[in-house]
């Protein structure tokens, strides 16, 4: 074999890398695990412990603080720690109308609501929907009569064609999106949530955001929700404010002196005696972070200045402590923020704060640290708004100043730069010495993004704000500056909750599938084939190493379904060891010596391999195209597990082989129990396919007959729109009970309820409120549940909720049948390329329509039969695919033996009964393969459905009768199809 050290050297480079990207959870694991036994139960405590471990160095060598450390691990998705996941969408009908400055026109508005109207239908670009409903119901009418405003003269000229003006809405569309995605996320870094997950959906309208560990779902909907609003506010210098905030420390410290001090964590700072009246700013000790006996009469003395709020303060030539200039009054800890707001709202304390000022915080800790800074806002108008708010921000955008520095220009509108003139002006202080010059504060959602000095008037409404920016922070603040601009407000349109103790269930039942399946395998191998078994087992043990590490190093967020991803591969991973085995004991029985009979058996089976993994990695790439969340999760570790299984099945288990020979040990691939197993057989497939058409034809009518019966399949709320709900009781409850009690509360609408793995499980769906945009409709919906669940007498809890509108679940809809038809599609280009016959490509295509009726068929049939729901959601789409890939490999490798049984005879294609001979050959002589590597997977989906949990069993029930379908299909429907398909060919011939 050549290139072996090249193999080696690669195995060893990705080994160092995947054991970097694992060592990060280790070291996680060891800070948090100390961070329990210090805190011995007391979350509180373990939450301070590990605040204050975050800026402290924690792997060894390259000291890297836990912070950054813990963003590099791999993350658990929502169905393994809870939390909630939503997907927003931005009204881009609101964002057309106030680009238009909210026209009464009745056509314009008609074309809006018609384009909204097909867009829910699954329609996928608004704007062009919005311009072809105009010209529609206005021929000759012209759009820049609305759209050329004085605000939009420079993007869009009067005499602009439709077309224009469809470019221009498509680009500020995507801007408008561009910004909320923005905004979203910073609202979300404030709400200090660990690993969120955001992803703007391309191609759409809607932004995914995923927050493992989540569970107050009201606050992060009204969070999300609300609508943006950005804000210009002068601000007090932290000299103009100290005298405030040590009054109120001084109150705080007569009202405090009787009870339990808190945690100092202050600055430290020079302590020599001093009479200014600063002084005392420097008596504790910045590194203490909990209240010992040394300082607890130091806390009570100054509970709020030294002890949580560090003053901006500087020695000066005397050594004597001032205050800093500036605008920040402060810094505190990010665990202190709350604390700091608390005492200010003090009853006692709130008359000390004048009417002019409020107290903001800055958007993002200090670098390097997690201390906040605090800014005292200056109220200068009675009504108590900013100076400016956002509407007067008429451009703004990243560009480079002086010393190509990156800065964010702004121009203001008319209205606007006539304050902003004023304001400056006030700002600026006296001109040509800026020593007394202020800042200008920018808010968004009452969070300081930014406070630029002024150092002169800006007369006419363009500026300029510069500082210490990096050129993705100036394209934010310019995205921030235009918020205010375009109102498009943002919805949630689907979201799933899931709770803890749910998500430590799937953590338990994931693992034990894991480790269940794992065993299966590694026993299967080193039983069936022996010596060589064991081989395959030490690849597979590399290759389950470097799957993890490569996730690790992409920062994946592993799910259940991600879980069964991995398990899957495993399983699949045996097939390329099975198709070189195979081949490896052909050539043995041949009389071949070991070390030709290995060489030869690679080199046969390489074709195959690359084929059905190529098929399967392609079937993979769609199921994360067109995926989202889990589906795509388990999409991602497929096709990672792919890649790595090839790696090591193929290469590094070829290198041992030869490792081995070269030291002349003995390697056997059989024992005396599989040495003759699937010898001699000779099933005629090709005789008997019009036999195995007629079984088909008989499950998909009786499929169909369900499908009248049961009023149609049995949609999920992925499909249909709705809200489920996952509710544990303490006991076993009747379904029928439970939605009856659900109907009077739900005014009447439906209340499906079906068990959820067990009897005290149950799913319960409704359609109630679900068309119903309004913030406070889904608590409304889960006040109704909860008084409905009440009635039944019996102790409950909801363990996971998912909502899904109607608008979202036809895009759904219409990406799974693109994603099948794209797949068929691409399966028919790939086969007609590799195998030069068309009959070949329509047959496997054939086969993979047959196997997608089947399932459906089976789903029909069963439903109601088994003690779990069959609904057809997207996770049955991924299954779906994933069958589809299953026969495709299948397929691949008879199609493959045809090809190269031909090649060994001269010619390129046969008839008659020399092809049904040779079609029969190539079933026959793969059969083992086909049946071993079939009874691998499927005994790995079967742990998996046994011990993987309530949430993927139906997943994975769908990949369990595919699979079997899958086999038979491969066998008895993909391959004898040709020579029904090649008939006229025959007769030419």
């Amino acid at each position: 074999m050549q290139g072996k050290g090249f193999i080696k050297f690669m195995a060893i480079l990705l080994g160092i890398v995947c054991l970097y990207s694992l060592s990060f959870n280790l070291v996680t694991y060891n800070v948090e695990k100390d961070a329990k036994a210090y805190a011995k139960g007391d979350t509180i405590k373990e939450k301070a412990y590990l605040d204050s471990m975050a800026t402290q160095p924690v792997y060894p060598v390259f000291g890297l603080t836990y912070q950054q450390v813990k963003g590099k691990e791999i993350n658990l998705g929502l169905d393994l720690k809870g939390g909630m996941n939503v997907t927003m969408e931005i009204s881009l009908a609101e964002l057309t109308k106030s680009l238009a400055n909210n026209t009464t026109d009745a056509n314009f508005n008609e074309a809006l609501r018609n384009a909204q109207a097909k867009l829910n239908a699954g329609g996928s670009d608004f704007i062009s929907l919005f311009v072809s409903e105009y010209e529609k119901l206005v021929p000759n009418g012209k759009l820049a009569d609305f759209f050329s405003t004085q605000d939009n003269a420079a993007q869009l000229k009067a005499n602009a064609s439709n077309a224009d003006v469809k470019s221009f809405l498509s680009k500020e569309a995507n801007s408008a999106i561009d910004r909320s995605f923005i905004i979203l996320r910073s609202r979300i870094d404030g709400f200090g949530m660990v690993s969120p997950n955001m992803q703007k959906q391309e191609g759409s309208n809607r932004i995914f955001i995923e927050m493992p560990g989540v569970q107050d779902k009201e606050r992060v909907r009204k969070l999300l929700q609300g609508s943006a609003e950005l804000q210009f506010w002068q601000v007090y210098q932290n000299p103009e404010v100290y005298g405030i905030l040590d009054n109120i420390n001084k109150t705080l410290a007569a009202s405090l002196k009787d009870t339990a001090t808190v945690a100092p964590v202050a600055k430290a700072t020079d302590t020599a005696k001093t009479d200014n009246k600063l002084a005392g700013l420097g008596k504790l000790n910045k590194k203490d972070t909990s209240a010992t006996a040394k300082n607890v009469d130091a806390a009570k003395a100054s509970p709020l200045i030294g002890t949580l709020l560090e003053i901006q303060a500087y020695k000066d030539q005397n050594g004597q402590i001032q205050l800093a200039p500036g605008a920040v009054v402060g810094t505190v800890l990010q665990k202190d923020t709350a604390k700091v707001m608390a005492y200010f709202a003090k009853p006692e304390i709130k008359p000390l704060i004048p009417g002019t000022l409020k107290f903001m915080w800055g958007l993002k800790p200090k670098d390097g640290t997690k201390r906040f800074d605090l800014y005292a806002i200056k109220v200068t108008s009675m009504d108590g708004k900013p100076a400016l708010g956002g509407d007067a921000i008429s451009n703004a955008r990243s560009d480079y100043g002086e010393g190509n520095k990156p800065q964010v220009s702004m121009n203001m509108t008319a209205d606007g730069a006539a304050k902003w003139k004023k304001i400056t002006a006030e700002a600026a202080g006296i001109p040509d010495d800026h020593s007394d010059d202020k800042a200008i504060a920018i808010v968004l959602d009452n969070t300081v993004y930014t406070a630029p000095t002024v150092n002169g008037e800006i007369p006419n409404g363009s500026s300029v704000i510069s500082g210490s920016f990096t050129i993705d922070d100036t394209k934010d603040l310019a995205n921030i500056l235009k918020a205010g601009k375009l109102p498009a407000p943002a919805k949630i349109v689907s979201d799933f909750v899931v709770g803890p103790s749910l998500g430590q269930q799937a953590i338990d039942s994931g693992l034990a599938s894991f480790v269940i399946a794992f065993v299966v395998i590694l026993a299967f191998m080193a039983l069936y084939y022996n010596k060589a078994g064991w081989i395959a087992n030490l690849a597979l043990l590399i290759n389950l190493f470097f799957i993890m590490g490569v996730l690790a190093a992409f920062g994946a967020v592993l799910t259940l379904p991600g879980i069964a991803g991995i398990v899957l591969t495993i399983g699949l991973s045996v097939d390329a060891n099975i198709l070189i085995f195979e081949r490896v004991r052909e050539e043995l029985a041949h009389g071949k010596s070991t070390g030709v009979a290995i060489k030869e058996g690679f080199k046969h089976a390489m074709s195959s391999i690359i084929d059905s993994n190529v098929t399967l990695f392609i079937l993979g790439a769609i199921l994360a195209i067109f995926g989202t969340g889990p589906v795509r999760g388990f999409a991602v570790t497929l096709m990672v597990g792919i890649v790595t299984s090839l790696f090591a099945a193929v290469l590094i288990s070829r290198v041992i082989f030869e490792s081995l020979i070269a030291k002349k040990a003995n390697i056997s691939f059989d024992n005396q129990f599989t040495r003759n197993a699937f010898k001699n057989i000779a099933f005629n497939f090709v005789g008997r396919r019009k036999l195995y058409y007629i079984i088909s034809t008989v499950i998909i009518i009786a499929g169909i007959g369900f499908y009248v019966k049961n009023g149609g399949l049995n949609l999920g709320v992925d499909f249909k729109g709705g809200r489920t709900y996952i509710v544990k009781f303490d006991k076993p409850m009747s379904t029928e009970e439970v939605a009856h009690k659900l109907v009077p509360h739900f005014e009447g609408e439906e209340a499906l309820v079906k068990t959820a793995g067990t009897d005290n499980s149950l799913k319960i769906t409704t359609p109630y409120h679900i068309q119903d945009q309004d913030q406070g409709a889904d608590k409304l919906v889960e006040n109704a549940l909860v008084k409905g669940l009440n009635e039944t007498g019996a102790k409950f809890t909801i363990e996971s909720q998912q909502k899904v509108t109607p608008t979202i679940a036809s895009d759904i809809i219409y990406g799974a049948y693109g994603a099948i038809i794209f797949s068929c599609i691409v399966m028919f280009i790939y086969i007609l390329v590799r195998f030069k016959k068309w009959q070949y490509g329509l047959g496997a295509v054939i086969a993979l329509f047959h196997d997608v009726l089947l399932v459906l068929s089976f789903y029909t049939i069963l439903d109601g039969v088994l003690p779990f729901p069959l609904e057809i959601g997207q996770d049955f789409i991924a299954a779906i695919l994933t069958v589809m890939g299953y026969t495709m490999t299948e397929t691949v490798v008879v199609f493959d033996r045809i090809r190269e049984k031909l090649g060994e005879s001269g010619k390129t294609d046969v008839y008659g009964a020399e092809r049904d001979t040779l079609i029969n050959f190539a079933l026959n002589s793969t059969l083992s393969r086909t049946i071993l590597t079939s009874l691998t997977v499927f005994f790995v989906l079967l742990v998996i459905f046994i011990f993987g949990g309530d949430s993927i069993r139906g997943f994975i029930f769908a990949l369990l009768i595919g699979r079997i379908i899958g086999t038979y299909s491969s066998l008895c429907i993909s391959t004898p199809i040709v020579i029904d398909l090649s008939k006229n060919e025959a007769k030419k011939a």
